[in-house]
């Protein structure tokens, strides 16, 4: 196996490790929408999930296609495989695929943390990230580095809202008509049901500013449970459990049928 072709296989395992990610918090969430003590978010239901049979071996396997994941990511932003370029809008866009890839490999290392705490092992590394960032966020002004951070997922939120309703992401799936009429519905209210709630994150964090200061910024959790508080919240956040639910057959779907370029300086063709 060529070089290239290992990287487009790793590449296509960490894109069905996000769709089995987003596939558990979006059934969490369904369960949720009932009962408000179930988790919503991809940490409280990595640590449910380790309670169930196979549990060890599933989060096991989410890691490292999460890492994988991560690493694609940054070669999407650092090589500029899918040919964005270098114009501004080009830059935003791998801009994004950067952090992207960062905030799936922090995840990676937070379920591994938490797969080695529970066999025995040490599981230190959430508690120093969460000191190293009670200690990012004790300066004097870091509010405003708070609102500064929340055009991260208002960004990201809007980008996907967009790419849903335009069905752009369409130009890199190898497939037939056949296929993407069940494909093309699902993805679009998948991707938009993430917008909405990378939008709704980057509210809380505007909104609240220094209140999600240094142990417990917003995240996933926050904003299902915000709208869990809506009247008939129970409904809007089943519709949103069912939306990423759909993100991540989307996933499952880029896993299957995504156009990945392999072009890079240094790297065997097949």
């Amino acid at each position: 196996m060529s070089a290239q072709h290992s990287l487009i296989v790793l590449a296509r395992g960490g894109y069905a490790a996000r769709g089995v990610l987003y596939l558990i918090i979006g059934v969490f969430a369904l369960l949720a929408a009932k009962d408000s003590t179930k988790p919503k978010d991809s940490h409280k239901s990595l640590e449910a999930l380790l309670g169930q049979p196979f549990g060890y071996l599933l989060v096991g396997l989410v890691v490292a296609g999460l890492l994988v994941f991560a690493a694609w990511r940054v070669l999407q932003a650092t090589r500029d495989v899918d040919h964005h370029g270098k114009s501004l809008k080009g830059l935003v866009i791998r801009t994004g695929l950067f952090a992207g890839g960062l905030v799936n490999g922090a995840l990676a290392f937070f379920a591994l943390g938490l797969l080695m705490s529970t066999m025995g092992g040490s599981g230190n590394s959430g508690g120093q990230a969460k000191d190293w960032l009670a200690h990012l966020l004790s300066w004097e002004h870091s509010n405003v580095l708070v609102y500064l951070i929340a055009f991260i997922p208002l960004g990201v939120g809007i980008a996907h809202i967009i790419k849903g309703w335009k069905a752009s992401f369409e130009k890199y799936f190898e497939a037939d008509e056949d296929v993407m009429r069940y494909v093309r519905p699902v993805s679009r209210f998948g991707l938009i049901a993430r917008g909405i709630v990378f939008i709704e994150i980057a509210l809380l964090l505007a909104v609240s500013g220094s209140a999600y200061q240094a142990m417990d910024p917003p995240g996933m959790k926050e904003a299902l449970n915000a709208l869990q508080n809506l009247p008939a919240g129970w409904l809007v956040l089943m519709v949103m459990a069912f939306g990423l639910i759909a993100f991540s057959v989307y996933s499952f779907s880029e896993a299957f049928w995504r156009r990945i370029n392999m072009e890079i300086p240094g790297v065997a063709r097949a």
